[in-house]
């Protein structure tokens, strides 16, 4: 749910965000993606071709007035996510365990160190900013709307098509899951900055996102842990078939 979560968002940014575009750029960028493809398609794909090849996408992408973040999803949707060439190992897995150290590491610590700071001294002081208009509708969005989202497309979805969810797992589940959604942070932050450049509304864009998140985690753990105390029926996902584990959690033998 977190990577669907912000790929649409991502796509939000692109349809949304993007002014004038450079189509020359944009070639160049796609140029380098499907390069990048066929590179880490290869046999031994190098680590020193597929970066020169992933910058040069992310800065053509850049220029040419499409979000560069979009830039990556395109490179990350070429990797292999089946074994290829006889490998053990699934390259997207490969990649995420080289990639996560500096991503978590260095780039998102350094991305929050520069936009979540929110200055509630300069300027009017706290009550100018927490009384935006901005401020109750992130809020709202993102504890409220992010819930409502998740239930109500997996209601529908396992309502009117054959899909459902997997064994064990009720849609009861997914409300603690639906508010771990709301807790928003590069992303959200990211898109507070592209809605508001002025920064007329930056400031209580930043705080409802971080209030935001505290509701949601707290709303989270509150339910997970009603949750697990109760009990489990014989058929959660409602498939017509008894689910073959109907413990609640916490139950397990060590």
């Amino acid at each position: 749910l977190a990577v669907v979560d912000d790929l649409l968002a991502i796509i939000v940014i692109a349809v949304f965000y993007t002014s004038a575009i450079d189509a020359v750029a944009l070639a160049a960028a796609i140029g380098f993606v499907i390069l990048f493809g066929l590179v880490v398609r290869s046999r031994r794909p190098r680590w020193w071709l597929l970066l020169p090849l992933a910058l040069a996408a992310w800065g053509f992408m850049h220029a040419s007035g499409v979000h560069a973040t979009i830039a990556g999803v395109l490179l990350g949707f070429t990797v292999p996510a089946r074994a290829v060439h006889g490998e053990q190992h699934v390259r997207t897995h490969d990649f995420d365990d080289a990639v996560r150290p500096f991503s978590s590491g260095i780039a998102l610590p350094v991305f929050a160190f520069f936009s979540a700071g929110v200055s509630l001294v300069s300027g009017a002081g706290p009550a100018a900013v927490l009384g935006q208009p901005v401020v109750p509708a992130i809020v709202l969005g993102l504890v409220v709307g992010k819930l409502v989202g998740v239930l109500g497309t997996t209601a529908v979805v396992t309502r009117l098509t054959p899909l459902r969810l997997p064994d064990a797992i009720g849609l009861r589940d997914l409300l603690p899951v639906g508010f771990l959604t709301g807790i928003g942070f590069t992303v959200s932050l990211l898109i507070a900055e592209l809605s508001f450049p002025d920064g007329t509304h930056t400031a209580g864009a930043k705080i409802a996102i971080l209030i935001a998140t505290l509701l949601a985690a707290v709303a989270a753990a509150i339910l997970l842990r009603w949750d697990a105390r109760k009990a489990r029926s014989e058929d959660m996902n409602e498939d017509g078939v008894a689910d073959q584990d109907i413990a609640r959690i916490g139950d397990e033998e060590f």
